[in-house]
């Protein structure tokens, strides 16, 4: 992505924004930067889900949260 950086004085933003009183009169940063649009013919990028999907993974069965037996709980130390 291509992008101009430039240091200026504020008062030449003063016509194009409507700056805090605390930037006025002092040396500012500017980055422009494109804005992406979808183009039609470009492809929509699919985001990824994080995790698992609700519709996709079996429910848990109720045993998941019973107790472990006791020999397992003695192996493992606790």
């Amino acid at each position: 992505m291509e992008y101009i950086r430039q240091t200026i004085i504020s008062d030449k933003l003063s016509g194009i924004f409507e700056l805090p009183q605390t930037l006025r009169n002092k040396k500012v940063e500017v980055i422009i930067l494109s804005v992406e649009e979808n183009l039609p013919g470009k492809p929509k990028q699919k985001k990824r889900p994080l995790g698992f999907l609700k519709d996709k993974v079996p429910p848990l069965p109720d045993s998941f949260f019973d107790p472990l037996p006791e020999e397992d709980l003695q192996a493992w130390g606790l």
